[in-house]
């Protein structure tokens, strides 16, 4: 078995805060999300917040947090003025990058007027607007509580308020969809000329309405046209997929993510967040917080439900399964300095690999082939 021959290169950090709420559970989401029964409790989740923090200081050992990410849920749902006490709080505990990118996800149809400029005066500059669809049966399928005047407004609105750097979500592979409608939506998001997209295909998750009752998607073939021509155009138009369901125009690509993706740390705040922090021994733990909100706010000590250590055997796949996600792929050296592995622990794998056209040779990229067989090619880290 490999074992650690250094101290791992410390990554940079993020923060990601998770808002449990939303309007309506769509039929399609597996994440921690919760329908609104009555008023958001905003001030014991805020206090819920700054105290669950307050007991994680020593894992952010001091370093600066450079990008944060706050997701849900509907975290659109929350005031600015939450924002602006939360960031406040954080600012006094936390030291932030001057140039911290900091991204907040909101929904069409939970945002009423002067909602974005509030965002903004938190010091939120980026936004992953979840638009999903824009036709107006397939967001009826998707159980969405916006039409396509909605999110055209809501897209109009964030520009208007300054945001010029921002998320289009969208889905792709829709009940009944058929590639002209997969294209219409890519033509009515470039309408506002996005900087950065995320496109990916409705996979069926369990746990979902949809995966309990599956509806009727379209088949390998359609599914396979609508990707081929979605690419098309998206090249066309000027953008690249850095990732493999992320688009962005140059310069524009989300740090969050890439930080992720290059086995970077993240710090967890929020009923159902997950982290990640390399210790100073060398060693990587994951931990998670109290999913259930009352569970959460109710919290007395440590909101922390769990944690683990990642062991060094389940190392390579760990971060191959994040890197190797990114179109470039990534240095070797980072297997190094990330993991404190030598790349020769992993050489046997790397080398059939290769030999297979699925790994380019230089790097640890997926070539063509490997992006389309990317789970069979992780297999064989297992």
């Amino acid at each position: 078995m490999a074992t650690l021959t250094h101290e791992p290169v410390t990554p940079p950090l993020s923060l990601y805060i998770h808002v449990p709420w939303c309007v309506r559970k769509c039929p399609y989401c597996d994440f921690n999300s919760h329908a609104v029964q009555n008023d958001i409790p905003e001030t014991a989740y805020l206090n819920a917040l700054l105290e669950d923090i307050d007991q994680d200081l020593a894992l952010a050992s001091a370093r600066t947090v450079e990008t944060v990410f706050i997701g849900g849920g509907t975290p659109s749902l929350m005031s600015g003025e939450f924002y602006q006490q939360l960031f406040k709080g954080l600012r006094e505990r936390l030291t932030f990058a001057a140039d911290a990118e900091i991204t907040l996800e909101a929904n069409p149809g939970t945002l009423e007027e002067g909602r974005f400029e509030a965002f903004r005066d938190a010091g939120i500059n980026r936004l992953s607007i979840g638009v999903q669809s824009f036709n107006p049966v397939h967001l009826k399928a998707l159980g969405r509580i916006h039409d396509s005047t909605a999110a055209h407004r809501a897209i109009e609105s964030a520009q208007k308020a300054g945001f010029d750097n921002f998320n289009l979500d969208l889905m792709h592979g829709l009940p009944g969809q058929t590639p002209n409608e997969a294209l219409e939506d890519l033509r009515a998001a470039m309408s506002h000329e996005p900087p950065h997209l995320s496109w990916y295909q409705l996979t069926l998750e369990p746990n979902t309405e949809f995966y309990s009752r599956p509806p009727d998607l379209p088949d390998d073939e359609l599914l396979w046209e609508i990707a081929q021509r979605g690419s098309e155009f998206l090249y066309q138009h000027g953008f690249s997929d850095y990732e493999v369901s992320a688009w962005c125009q140059q310069g524009k690509a989300s740090r969050h993510n890439l930080n992720y993706w290059t086995f970077g740390d993240y710090l967890a705040l929020g009923a159902g967040g997950h982290g990640k922090i390399s210790l100073p021994d060398g060693t990587i733990k994951r931990y998670w917080k109290t999913r259930q909100p009352e569970a959460y706010l109710n919290r007395i000590g440590s909101r922390t439900a769990g944690s683990d250590t990642i062991g060094v055997a389940e190392l390579p796949l760990e971060f191959l399964m994040n890197a190797l996600r990114l179109r470039e792929g990534v240095d070797e050296r980072l297997f190094y300095e990330r993991t404190g592995l030598p790349l020769s622990s992993i050489e046997v794998q790397l080398q059939s690999l290769r030999d297979d056209k699925l790994l380019t040779d230089d790097r640890l990229q997926a070539t063509g082939l490997g992006q389309r067989y990317l789970n069979s090619l992780l297999e064989r880290f297992l």
